[in-house]
């Protein structure tokens, strides 16, 4: 019976300290737990994850910061060849007037913009030009062979222009006003789809051969 008795107060007093290590032990982790949460720092971790935060709405009203002031060369050659451009294009207008043709049109002063002030740019790839260009007079052409003029056609045609330039991956904004200027400029409708390579495709050659000489002499000849 003693032996009984004994056995049963061995069995609690295990329990007993088992119960107290189990509860020890649930203290030290809870300890360790709040050690660490405390040398965590507070507040959010950089990561290449997470994006930047969006630009304000206002930071598009606010000049661009320029790292440097440009040059006086790198402002009087673009300026060179949009003179020499204009003044090439009215020339060939003299030339020209007598067949009622012209080839000075708002677009190709855009297009001197780009091609002379942003040479590296994608709107300025020769290829994208050329292509927005005879793409986006054709489209002006065939809006007003199906709407005539008026509101419906420019609407129609600056759209598919839109279309038309994201899908080929051409984007050049000044062909997008092609369209526009077909519509509404009776003196270039009898020109119909010849529209598509005159005057726009065919000022942007001598364009581009003048973007030649600004960008060989913005490179080169620097003040």
């Amino acid at each position: 019976m003693s032996s009984a008795i004994g056995i049963g107060i061995g069995l609690r007093s295990s329990l007993s300290n088992h119960g107290s290590l189990s509860l020890i032990n649930r203290k030290g982790l809870s300890l360790n737990y709040l050690a660490r949460r405390r040398r965590q720092p507070h507040g959010i971790v950089a990561s290449s994850d997470v994006a930047s935060p969006s630009p304000s709405l206002w930071d598009d009203w606010k000049p661009l910061k320029s790292a440097s002031t440009p040059s006086l060369s790198d402002i009087l050659w673009p300026s060179a060849g949009a003179f020499a451009a204009m003044a090439l294009l009215g020339k060939m207008d003299q030339l020209l007037a007598p067949k009622g043709l012209s080839m000075t049109i708002a677009p190709l002063g855009a297009v001197s913009a780009v091609l002379f002030t942003t040479p590296s740019a994608p709107a300025a790839r020769k290829y994208n030009m050329f292509m927005a260009q005879i793409g986006c007079a054709t489209i002006g052409v065939l809006a007003f062979t199906i709407f005539g003029p008026g509101w419906l056609a420019r609407s129609a045609a600056l759209s598919s222009c839109i279309a038309y330039m994201i899908f080929t991956g051409t984007v050049h904004p000044p062909a997008a006003s092609l369209p526009l200027l077909f519509i509404d400029a009776v003196k270039l409708h009898h020109l119909n789809f010849w529209y598509a390579l005159f005057p726009g495709a065919a000022g942007c050659i001598l364009l581009s051969l003048i973007q030649e000489v600004v960008v060989y002499l913005k490179q080169n000849v620097k003040f």
